[in-house]
């Protein structure tokens, strides 16, 4: 049977830990979800055309680029995915959606709000012209998120008071771990505030379906110098002669930060990549006038949901295993109980982008959503500046 749908190529800017993930999406969300149109994996990007090459063929890509600009420019490629360092997100984003091209750019959006707020006037001037754009928030696509999300929705907890959300890793523990682009301000933004603090301030404002008003905040960076990765300590090491180089730390290790909702709710927030034996542990927990919820992202695939309506004899949380037909995206793969894995939520991804570009509609988490998120990052950043000061956010 002939496929009439229309195809739409990919480019994709990046080939790293995201570039993976996101290139598994890509190769089998068709596999799994009828959509209105097909992608088609057109060319990678990446600045090592040797690495680039070797990317390309173990990930699936059909031709390579050593230019990102060169990679928008061909007439191949509809859709350009952006899985770079922040810094370079607000030029390839712009550049895109001014070339007409649709884009999904991984989180956080920018590094800078004034730089997001230059990538969403590109995207209200480009969604006028039919072309799309999302920021790659993942985490709304897990299964159990978004059922909790519906339960909100439905008033199942009635009036929101308080939300606690954590993101807890210790990848960074050891003070000999190199530093990576990651630990570099001028690269990533911030440290783990904008790596995973970004992560539960989405997540929080979606599952609630409110928006944060104000932070009080505090960071730390504990480890303050770490060895030069390879390639830059090479440099260092020709230079000075020293093969024992170090460089300045530039971001936070840990952010945390109160906060109130639009709604009223109350929140406290955890982003550290401090916490020994925490290896991607994001909860969140979210407490209602009729009911509570929890959930962990290292148990994925459960939904922790308590109904306060119930008699105190029969009340208490209770375990919601998420793999039903009947539940977010999970009857598109397999039969109940077989659990979901962290690469689905982009797939999930990629889904509700091919099917909003399809479908003519816009596309959520937005490039503003980006924004707000940005805007709250600005504020704990702020509020750590300042002694802890209560610090609004516009």
């Amino acid at each position: 049977m002939t496929d009439t749908r229309a195809a739409l190529g990919v480019g994709m800017v990046g080939y790293a830990f995201m570039g993976r993930v996101h290139s598994q999406a890509w190769r089998s969300v068709g596999a799994f979800f009828d959509l209105p149109v097909t992608p088609v994996m057109a060319a990678l990007s990446g600045r090592s055309g040797d690495r680039t090459a070797a990317a390309a063929a173990s990930l699936g890509w059909a031709a390579v680029e050593t230019d990102w600009k060169d990679l928008v420019a061909r007439d191949d490629v509809q859709i350009v995915d952006i899985c770079t360092p922040g810094d370079s997100h607000a030029e390839i984003a712009i550049a895109a959606l001014e070339a007409g091209k649709h884009v999904l750019c991984e989180k956080p959006l920018a590094n800078t709000v004034a730089e997001a707020e230059a990538m969403v006037a590109a995207a209200e001037r480009a969604a006028a012209r039919g072309v799309r754009s999302m920021v790659a928030f993942n985490y709304r696509r897990v299964p159990a998120v978004a059922l909790a999300r519906r339960f909100v929705a439905e008033g199942r907890l009635g009036e929101l008071r308080h939300v606690r959300a954590q993101y807890l890793q210790d990848w960074i523990v050891d003070p000999a771990f190199p530093l990576v682009w990651r630990l570099q301000k001028d690269k990533a933004g911030s440290g783990a505030l904008g790596d995973i603090g970004s992560h539960i301030v989405d997540t929080a404002q979606f599952i609630t379906g409110q928006t944060l008003t104000g932070v009080s905040a505090i960071t730390e960076t504990f480890v303050k110098e770490r060895p030069l990765a390879e390639e830059s300590a090479g440099l260092a090491a020709d230079a000075s002669g020293d093969g024992g180089a170090t460089g300045t730390v530039t971001v936070d290790d840990a952010a945390l930060f109160f906060g109130r909702f639009s709604g009223g709710a109350l929140g406290s927030f955890e982003a550290t990549r401090f916490a020994t034996g925490r290896k991607n542990a994001m909860r969140i927990e979210v407490n209602g006038s009729l009911g509570s919820l929890a959930f962990d992202f290292e148990s994925m695939n459960e939904l922790w949901f308590h109904d306060h309506t119930l008699d105190a004899e029969e009340a208490g949380f209770r375990r919601i295993l998420v793999t039903e037909a009947g539940h977010p995206y999970a009857g598109a793969w397999w039969p109940p109980g077989h659990g979901l894995g962290y690469e689905h939520t982009f797939t999930h991804e990629v889904k509700d982008f091919l099917e909003a570009i399809g479908e003519g509609t816009d596309p959520a988490p937005s490039f503003a959503d980006g924004l707000r998120v940005q805007r709250v990052l600005m504020a704990v950043e702020e509020s750590a500046a300042n002694e802890s000061r209560w610090t609004a956010i516009s």
